[in-house]
């Protein structure tokens, strides 16, 4: 399970740029939880990852990950308990790598280091397996470098990558933002087999309204560094863009005015 406890962040206090990014979160995750997360700018979704990570440290809360304690670790001891897959398709991977290269370091993560090097048969076997999963060709090209993928190919590599032992929880931030609709549905619909498939804890941020609505099984909104609306199961499946921003607008007062979602949600 997740569980973030009264967790606050204000960046430059005391300065005329004070920022309240995190107004005292409170969110319970159980396992098998998918949690979309939905908001508009400057409402503390990237923020609350970024805690959740490592990032930046909590002014004050706590942040306990399968009954571990990480409020007070640093972003690279939490990265074991983590996987990640950020906006930019050219963040997850390293592009001078060939496709199995990466698989390999995604594999070793966190294990011990050996002086043993190359990728053996066997495990060239079983990389070829995996990406059969995301249907995009990448099992018969498992020596070409990442950099000549498309941004679409590469989000879905990432997106195994993070996901090859199977983290304790999966952060997702906008990760289908920067592809084109018809990439993004694929990538997106990859994210669910997955989740699926290995019952992962997930967080995912995106601007799309439809999608928020439509995948996992859970919905939060936030609003000013708080989360203001949360449904989940049935009474998420039933939701309307309409009804969500009655529920948005009761339980924060004010109007959604996000440009780019109320776009996304034409």
């Amino acid at each position: 399970m997740l569980d973030i406890k009264n967790v606050k962040k204000t960046f430059n206090p005391g300065t005329i740029n004070e920022k309240k990014a995190l107004n005292g979160i409170d969110l319970h995750l159980d396992e098998g939880e998918f949690v979309t997360v939905i908001g508009g700018n400057g409402a503390g979704k990237s923020t609350m990852l970024n805690m959740i990570a490592g990032v930046y440290p909590v002014d004050c809360g706590s942040i306990v990950i399968d009954g571990i304690d990480v409020t007070r670790l640093p972003e690279y001891k939490r990265a074991k308990y983590l996987g990640r897959v950020f906006q930019d398709p050219m963040t997850g991977t390293a592009a001078d790598m060939q496709i199995e290269e990466n698989l390999a370091l995604a594999a070793r993560r966190g294990k011990r280091r050996t002086l043993r090097s190359g990728i053996t048969k066997k495990e060239r076997a079983e990389y070829k397996e995996l990406l059969k999963v995301l249907d995009l060709g990448l099992e018969d090209r498992l020596t070409a470098k990442v950099g000549l993928l498309s941004g679409g190919q590469r989000q879905a590599l990432t997106l195994l990558m993070a996901t090859l032992n199977k983290p304790k929880l999966l952060l997702l931030d906008e990760h289908t933002a920067a592809l084109d609709p018809k990439t993004a549905k694929k990538v997106l619909d990859i994210t669910e087999e997955i989740v699926e498939k290995n019952n992962l804890k997930t967080i995912m941020i995106t601007h799309n309204m439809a999608d928020a609505i439509r995948v996992g099984n859970r919905l939060i909104m936030m609003h000013e560094g708080r989360i203001v609306v949360d449904v989940k199961g049935e009474e998420k499946k039933k939701l309307t863009i309409e009804e969500l921003l009655q529920m948005f607008e009761a339980s924060s007062g004010s109007q959604f005015t996000s440009d780019k979602v109320m776009l996304s949600a034409k």
